[in-house]
């Protein structure tokens, strides 16, 4: 099979290399004939072009892999090579999470597969193993560690008992986190990867808008050794279920978890995902997610299940509201303003501004901490699980 690759970047070179380099008989019919970079290579003159019809007017190429990032003009790009009947693989969340529906009823008008297994968990092999699951069970809860640069600050703040600000300073050093953070830290990337599991394991379609998610920007050093006194271990999770109704629920933020817990455990740049099914009961999943070779793997499981797999299961997929109201937590907030909703939650006031709820909705917190920002933009809150 001659694929094309949009992008050249860390997962599109990732993806180059697995199968130019791998010794693995399924590799050997693999070609990458054609590239999309703005960047000429050194040696990848031959290959790189700046022009999509290149790819989609030929007829030779029979995949792509969509590893530019962003919504356009990789949306316009993914489109226009399915609409020309080639399959596509994304490692792209943020496309995968704001388009899911176009693409993959685009896929299924045009005859070919669109598949997304990097676009959440990077190189562990979470979303095919929701598809697999699900085959024959029920899948009542997802939750986890999907985001490998808010572990890595949150481990290290632990670790090298440092402040959040040096922690993701040496973050961007080693390369983990962007230039700009804040997708990473203020939630968005996990946010995006807990809708697209989400939907994937719930057969529902959610919206970005729908979804709340806290991040970690706001956390302190004080605020960890706090933790660490009551014996907590503070993670960013996505968290995503089936409610008693059969809504759906999702959300994003730290959790505060018991430091004997799986996740709290969980080093440096790795996730942890975990879904509980109806049937096989708890199952979780450690390892990298993301990195060039993690996520160039997984980018080349999914083009092989394309070319071994071709009869794919159709599903469907229905637009559904979040329904946020009928989980209740505990939460620990710090801040430095006072709203009378939040004095109507309070179970504990800790001093220094830190407060303990009585159980309360992901709604309810949602609507008190839109109060408690607006007045305090230093406001963090995390689960207590």
């Amino acid at each position: 099979m001659k694929i094309g690759l949009l992008g050249f970047g860390v997962v599109g070179s990732g993806v180059y290399d697995i199968i130019a380099n791998g010794t693995a008989l399924e590799l050997r019919n693999i070609e990458v004939k054609r590239i999309i970079s703005l960047v000429v290579t050194p040696g990848f003159e031959h290959l790189i072009t700046k022009n999509i019809d290149d790819i989609v007017n030929d007829d030779e190429i029979e995949l792509v892999v969509e590893a530019m990032g962003g919504l356009h003009p990789a949306y316009e790009f993914v489109m226009a090579c399915i609409n020309a009947g080639k399959h596509v693989v994304s490692s792209n969340k943020h496309l995968v999470s704001n388009y899911f529906t176009q693409l993959n009823e685009a896929a299924e008008k045009n005859n070919v597969q669109f598949r997304y297994t990097p676009s959440a968990g990077g190189g562990i092999p979470w979303l095919s193993t929701l598809k697999r699951a699900r085959r024959s069970d029920e899948i009542e809860q997802i939750w986890g560690i999907v985001n490998g640069t808010t572990n890595y600050i949150l481990d290290s703040m632990v670790k090298d008992d440092t402040d959040f600000s040096v922690a993701l300073k040496e973050a961007q050093r080693l390369g983990y986190a962007e230039a700009d953070p804040s997708a990473d830290i203020d939630g968005l990337d996990t946010q995006r990867k807990c809708i697209i599991s989400a939907n994937l394991a719930f057969d529902v379609v959610i919206d970005e808008k729908d979804v709340p998610a806290f991040g970690i920007r706001n956390i302190t050093h004080s605020d960890v050794s706090y933790f660490e006194k009551n014996g907590w271990v503070c993670k960013l999770f996505a968290n995503a279920g089936r409610n008693q109704d059969d809504s759906v629920y999702a959300y994003v933020v730290p959790v505060l978890l018991d430091k004997f817990e799986i996740e709290a455990g969980v080093a440096s740049n790795y996730n942890c995902i975990t879904y509980v099914g109806k049937y096989v009961g708890r199952s979780s999943y450690i390892g990298q997610g993301a990195g060039k070779l993690p996520t160039g793997n997984s980018v080349v499981q999914d083009i092989l299940d394309t070319i071994f797999d071709d009869a794919s299961l159709k599903r469907e997929y229905k637009k559904s509201a979040v329904n946020n109201a009928m989980v209740a937590h505990r939460y620990y907030i710090k801040t430095d303003s006072a709203t009378p909703e939040l004095s109507e939650i309070i179970e504990k006031d800790e001093g220094d501004g830190r407060y303990i709820t009585k159980p309360v909705s992901i709604e309810c917190i949602q609507k008190t901490a839109e109060g408690l920002f607006e007045k305090c933009p230093q406001t963090f809150i995390a689960e207590i699980k």
